[in-house]
């Protein structure tokens, strides 16, 4: 028996949480960001190192629920190796689809994020979806160069 395509996306995104990708710290980062969602008490600390514009390293640590820490995981497996130039349209996207946006929830730039699109369901809960992306945000922030 197959599961639901919701059981599906219940799956990956408990598969990031458990075992994340780009979980750790980085030595010498360029950017660190420590944002944290006071609703509920999720917290990550973004690291990046970037050269030429490129992110070429993503590292996070915190904790929280498994959307704030799956997000996390998935941002950063999508954003390492682009610019931000690539990545800025990417998080617009990821906003539109965590507030409702249908178009958004199919668009296969997303990748695994599109797991997430279910939050829109969750008002609530995208703030805990948004948390590493608006670290990026703040990240950038810290490297006027790019």
């Amino acid at each position: 028996m197959s599961l639901p395509l919701d059981g599906i996306y219940q799956e990956l995104i408990l598969r990031h949480y458990r075992s994340p990708a780009h979980r750790g710290e980085m030595d010498a980062p360029d950017a660190v960001v420590m944002m944290r969602n006071p609703t509920c008490g999720d917290d990550i600390v973004l690291q990046l190192r970037v050269s030429g514009g490129v992110i070429e390293d993503v590292r996070f640590k915190g904790q929280g629920c498994a959307i704030s820490q799956a997000s996390a995981s998935m941002m950063s497996g999508l954003i390492a190796g682009k610019t931000f130039a690539e990545a800025e349209p990417l998080l617009a996207r990821f906003r539109d689809m965590i507030h409702g946006d249908a178009e958004a929830a199919r668009d296969k730039q997303l990748g695994d994020l599109r797991a997430l699109s279910g939050v829109a369901r969750l008002p609530r809960r995208v703030k805990c979806a948004m948390l590493p992306w608006d670290a990026l945000e703040e990240a950038r922030k810290q490297l006027p160069e790019v």
